[in-house]
């Protein structure tokens, strides 16, 4: 983690920085595991962002103005929550069409969480696919 990522992470609340690096962690773990190449980690609109090459550019973030939440991002532009929603909105909360929401306060929904990043880190050839082939 570089410099100006890690200060982002160490001003988050306690609580809340424990969350956001198990998050971080899973989002390099998927993309190690999955090959997806190597991964750029940068600050974007001052949230901590992951773009692999044939993707979609997700970020992650937690406001002050919503303390019990934190955020997966997307780009808006792109089927990616709508899709989302239809495969998991059972288990999965929404911000308009760019935000996964989830709770500080509960578990990573982590299989749902994988399906959705995988789809976003590998958009490109996924985009044009039904359900976006899931």
């Amino acid at each position: 983690m570089n410099k100006e990522i890690q200060a982002k992470f160490d001003d988050y609340p306690t609580n809340v920085k424990v969350r956001m690096i198990e998050l971080r962690r899973l989002i390099l773990s998927l993309i190690e595991r999955e090959d997806l190449g190597p991964v750029q980690e940068t600050l974007k609109w001052g949230e901590p962002s992951y773009f692999v090459k044939g993707g979609s550019s997700v970020r992650i973030d937690w406001k002050m103005k919503t303390p019990e939440h934190f955020y997966v991002y997307f780009h808006c532009q792109t089927q990616l929550i709508e899709t989302f929603r239809e495969l998991h909105s059972d288990r999965l909360a929404f911000q308009g069409n760019r935000a996964i929401v989830l709770d500080v306060n509960q578990a990573l929904p982590v299989a749902e969480l994988e399906q959705s990043l995988l789809m976003a880190f590998q958009y490109k050839k996924l985009k044009h696919l039904p359900l976006l082939g899931a």
